[in-house]
Order: structure tokens, then C-alpha cells, then sequence
């Protein structure tokens, strides 16, 4: 029994051996591992762009619809049938041309008759001024001048018999007969005085008033008939082009209701609204540029007018952009976009818009990568936006490498490698028969 459990001790101690080789074989590996763990840190592609010193302009985009610089919706005065049109839709017209015709007949004959009345009117005017009432007014002063003069007589007359009778060689009745005639002679020339200044105020007046009053009288109605007769013709008011005629010659037209409507369309004004605060930035005379669907090329325009009042309705500014149109290719009523140059810094610092990230707070920033390929969160405040580039106001100096695709979601303090656009895109492109 001793010999063979001494026999045993030699194998057990094997096996014991056998198995710490193991485990030591084992475990070293994994040693090995923890002390290779210290790896450098991942870096994250990014495109970058220095910030930028350079003008930037202000541009303000807004929808407006085009607008013919003047237009005239002409509504006959008179219903009557349309005797003639002279014109047809899209005819060019000038100010002052005669466009189209109405039935006038009744209204030529109303002119005849008128006239007929006046000139007699005019023809008892003249009779009345010139013969009439001077051959009154001058029996009048005749009739007093005869007065005074048989008057003045029976004065003389009086006062001769007045001394005849001191002497006594006139009797008493032959002075009181000069007497009771110088009394008639006296009443008399009272009476021819005032009968005179009576037509001085009164009835050469009246006559000459009346006459007037005549004559004017149908001189109203023979323009009146005159009148009626130049409304039966439609002439316009503007110069430009023919864009409506509804009706048909022969058709009546209906006093008030538009028979044709010219536009003046040498030049176009878009027509667009604005807030306060935009407009506030704007002058008359700012260039513009308008973008017309259907056109290659913005057409150049200048700012005419900016109303002075908001619109009470939607509380903004109306402003007119007055472009050419002298080709005629532009139509009123198109939607377009227009572009208004607003404020201007000459000397801005500015990045590209999709550089600026937003904070969770809220706030501007953008990355700025150091010397150390680093990316930092940098705070910045923005000003004018135009063109895809921002101005920064504050935060970044002019120089400074920014991140400019990549950003988003870029950790603070991240590890960055430039690459150009083309490397990028390159290496996001799956290889010639591979799907991504």
C-alpha cells in the first residue's frame, strides 16, 4: 500500500504542472490585450473654409404680380347699339384715338335743334343790348333834358311877372298863372329824373339780364346735345394695347359697363407687400431684379414707389417695381419673384450658411477647427444673410478655418480631417458593380 501511493505523488504533481501551463497560456493573451488598448482617437471627415472678408448685400425675396404701368376700362356715357369698331383685341391704340362708334342719330338731330335755339337766343341778345334798350334810355334823357329846360323857362318866367307885379304893371293872376305853371314844370322834371334813374337801375338791368339769362340758357343745352353726341364716341384716354372687347358691333352697349380695356404695357410694375421692417431698409430708386417664369435671364427693375401707409387690411407696405417691356414679351398678371437690394456692409466677415449650427439653447455657433485639427464650438452672432453666405458679427475674425460640411452633430473638441468635396463624395460613392 505505502509503495504504490508513494508511486502515485510523481503523477499528480504532473497533472498539476500540466494545468498551470494552461491557464498561463490562457491567460497571458489576454494581458497582452489590455496593453494594447491605447489606440488613437477616431478622426471625423470634414469640409472646411476660411472665413471670408467681402461686401454683402441684403436682398429681400418676396412673390409679386405684374402689373401694367397704366390701364383704362372704357365705359360708354350713352346706351346705344355699337354702330363701328375701329379696333380689335391686341390692336395698338394711341392717347386720343377713336376706338369705336355708337348710335347717334337722335343725338345729331338734339344738336340741331339746340343750336337752332340758340342762335335765336343769340340773335334776341344782340336786338336787345343794341337797339332796344339804348332807344329807351335815350327817350328817357331826352324827356328829362325837356323837363329842365320848360322848367328853367317857367323860372324865368316867375320871377319876370314877380317884378312887373312890384311895379305894378302886371296883374295878380297873370303871377299866380306863371306860378301854377312853374309848379307842373317842376313836377314834371321830378318825374322824368326818376323815371330815368329808374332805367339807369332797374330796367336796363333787368332787360340786359333777361336777354343774358336767355342766351344762356340755350347755349347750356346746345352743349348739353353736343355733349351727348362726342359721348357716342369711344376714344382713348391712354396709349397701349387692346386687351379686352367683349362685345360685337350691333350689340348694345350699356352706359357704365366696360366696352374696352387698354393697357399700357411699355413697362411692367410688379407689385409686392412687404412687413414694415423690411421696407423700412429700402429707398426709391434701389435696383431689383425680377424673376419671371419662363425667362432665362431676372429682368432689372428699379423701386418706384413705397407707400407711405400700411395697408389696413394686412398691415404691410406696398412697393412697386417698375421693369422694360418693350418687346412686349412680359404680361400683366404673371406671378413672379423679385429680389430688392437692402442694407449693405462693406467689410464683413462672412462663412457659408450651412456652417452656422444651432446651439440646444437656441444660439448661433460654428465649428472652427485649430492648429491641433481639432474642432471648437465657437458662439457667434449673425447679421446679413444673402447669396448662401452669412455675416458673422462677432465670435470669428476673418481667417479663421471653419467647418463648412460636416458639423452636424460634430461633438465639441472632436478630432477632424479636411477633405476636399471630391474625396468625400468619392469615397460616399459605391464601386463599380456594388450597391450602397
Amino acid at each position: 500500500m505505502a509503495s504504490s501511493q508513494g508511486g502515485n505523488k510523481p503523477g499528480a504533481v504532473s497533472l498539476v504542472r500540466s494545468c498551470t501551463v494552461m491557464l498561463l497560456a490562457v491567460l497571458l493573451p489576454l494581458t497582452g490585450c489590455k496593453q494594447s488598448e491605447s489606440t488613437p482617437p477616431t478622426e471625423v471627415e470634414v469640409e472646411s473654409a476660411p472665413a471670408a472678408q467681402t461686401r454683402i448685400t441684403e436682398h429681400i425675396i418676396a412673390d409679386a404680380v405684374l402689373a401694367p404701368l397704366a390701364q383704362a376700362a372704357i365705359a360708354p356715357r350713352i346706351t346705344a347699339p355699337v354702330s363701328r369698331f375701329y379696333i380689335q383685341r391686341g390692336s395698338k391704340v394711341k392717347a386720343g384715338e377713336l376706338l369705336a362708334t355708337l348710335e347717334n342719330r337722335d343725338l345729331q338731330a338734339a344738336v340741331t335743334d339746340s343750336q337752332g335755339s340758340y342762335d335765336a337766343a343769340q340773335a334776341s341778345y344782340q336786338t336787345t343790348t343794341k337797339a332796344v334798350v339804348p332807344e329807351d334810355y335815350q327817350k328817357a334823357e331826352l324827356d328829362l333834358a325837356q323837363a329842365k329846360a320848360n322848367l328853367e323857362l317857367n323860372q324865368k318866367i316867375v320871377e319876370s311877372r314877380k317884378q312887373l307885379f312890384a311895379q305894378g304893371a302886371l296883374p295878380g293872376r297873370d303871377l299866380d298863372t306863371a306860378e301854377a305853371a312853374l309848379v307842373q314844370a317842376q313836377a314834371a322834371f321830378d318825374s322824368a329824373q326818376k323815371h330815368l334813374a329808374g332805367m339807369r337801375e332797374v330796367s336796363r338791368e333787368a332787360a340786359l339780364k333777361n336777354a343774358k339769362g336767355q342766351l344762356e340758357s340755350a347755349e347750356g343745352k346746345y352743349s348739353g346735345a353736343q355733349a351727348q353726341l362726342a359721348y357716342s364716341e369711344v376714344k382713348s384716354p391712354i396709349a397701349g394695347v387692346v386687351t379686352e372687347r367683349p362685345l360685337f358691333a350691333g350689340e348694345t352697349a350699356a352706359a357704365g359697363t366696360p366696352l374696352i380695356t387698354i393697357m399700357d404695357t411699355s413697362a411692367l410694375l410688379a407689385k409686392l407687400h412687404l412687413s414694415q421692417s423690411q421696407a423700412q431698409l429700402l429707398h426709391l430708386g434701389n435696383p431689383a431684379s425680377v424673376t419671371v417664369p419662363g425667362v432665362a435671364e431676372p429682368e432689372d427693375g428699379r423701386i418706384t414707389l413705397i407707400s407711405p401707409a400700411l395697408d389696413p387690411g394686412s398691415t404691410t407696405v406696398e412697393v412697386w417695381v417698375r421693369i422694360g417691356n418693350s418687346d412686349g414679351m412680359l404680361r400683366p398678371g404673371t406671378a413672379v419673384k423679385v429680389s430688392l437690394a437692402g442694407r449693405t456692409v462693406d467689410r464683413a466677415v462672412v462663412v457659408p450658411a450651412q456652417a452656422i449650427v444651432t446651439t440646444q439653447s437656441g444660439k448661433k455657433a460654428v465649428m472652427v477647427i485649430g492648429k491641433d485639427q481639432v474642432a471648437h464650438r465657437t458662439p457667434v452672432e449673425t447679421g446679413i444673410e444673402d447669396g448662401g453666405l452669412v455675416q458673422i458679427v462677432s465670435g470669428v475674425t476673418a481667417g479663421a478655418q471653419i467647418v463648412t460640411n460636416g458639423s452636424y452633430a460634430l461633438d465639441d473638441g472632436a478630432k477632424v480631417k479636411v477633405v476636399q468635396p471630391s474625396e468625400k463624395d468619392a469615397d460616399e460613392k459605391p464601386a463599380a458593380g456594388e450597391s450602397k
